[in-house]
């Protein structure tokens, strides 16, 4: 443990694995595919969450459902998930593509995920991605096969795949990693789904990044505790005290 942190829980596209909007595009090309009226400013704005239930989510809006987003994993249109998965299916054959091509780190995540590692903190990586798309980037990165991530938590591992803003992929990863204090957690993300996740679970510190997919105008409207630029600014963080 490291100035009272037992485990960091970072989020992938934009936090550990550059984005470029690759995963706003591929979803928003999945929806306009099957005629869906949404834009990549509304799809942008709903990211980090499970995926299905994103699409159920904008579906029951363009039907006049309008769902508060502090309530997305309470409040499901069921009548859209026919529907929905459709649309996912698409989704993912363009962001396994995707990935196959474009899968690469931030600058500077390999070195904080070691940093953490040699400082006793345990880590966890919690995505909005189902198994299939979460398990190309671990094979991409390396980062469980060479030790730098302790495990990676999908939406298949949570009860119906609630996700982000849901704190339950937290608390699996806490269960799985023998962390009992969620006051000794920090999460780390560039999404509103990051911030309320984070909240939700009542992480030490909710921590956002600027160089995400998801601008700070848009995510920092969610509590969190610090900002940082990116994840290699983390370990200055921790060692200056100001997480506590």
């Amino acid at each position: 443990m490291k100035n009272g942190i037992e485990l960091a829980i970072f989020d992938l596209a934009g936090t550990l694995v550059e984005d470029n909007n690759g995963v706003r595009d591929c979803l928003y090309q999945a929806a306009i595919d099957f005629g869906l009226e949404v834009t990549r400013d509304e799809i942008s704005t709903h990211m980090g969450t499970n995926k299905i239930h994103l699409y159920q989510y904008l579906i029951a809006r363009t039907k006049g459902n309008i769902i508060d987003f502090k309530n997305f994993e309470i409040e499901i249109d069921n009548e859209t998930l026919e529907e929905a998965i459709k649309l996912y299916d698409k989704y993912t054959e363009y962001m396994i593509a995707y990935y196959m091509e474009n899968c690469r780190e931030i600058e500077g995540a390999t070195e904080t995920l070691r940093w953490c590692k040699d400082n006793g903190i345990k880590v966890a990586t919690g995505t909005g991605f189902h198994k299939d798309i979460n398990a190309v980037i671990m094979d991409k990165l390396g980062w469980v096969r060479d030790g730098l991530i302790d495990y990676a938590v999908d939406l298949d591992m949570v009860p119906e795949g609630k996700g982000r803003p849901a704190p339950f992929m937290v608390f699996k990863a806490m269960e799985y990693l023998n962390v009992q204090n969620v006051r000794h957690v920090i999460k780390i993300g560039d999404t509103p789904a990051d911030m309320l996740e984070g909240y939700n679970a009542g992480c030490k510190a909710i921590i956002g990044v600027t160089q995400g997919s998801t601008p700070i105008e848009v995510w920092g409207k969610y509590y969190h505790t610090h900002v940082i630029h990116t994840v290699k600014d983390l370990p200055e963080l921790i060692t200056s005290g100001k997480i506590v």
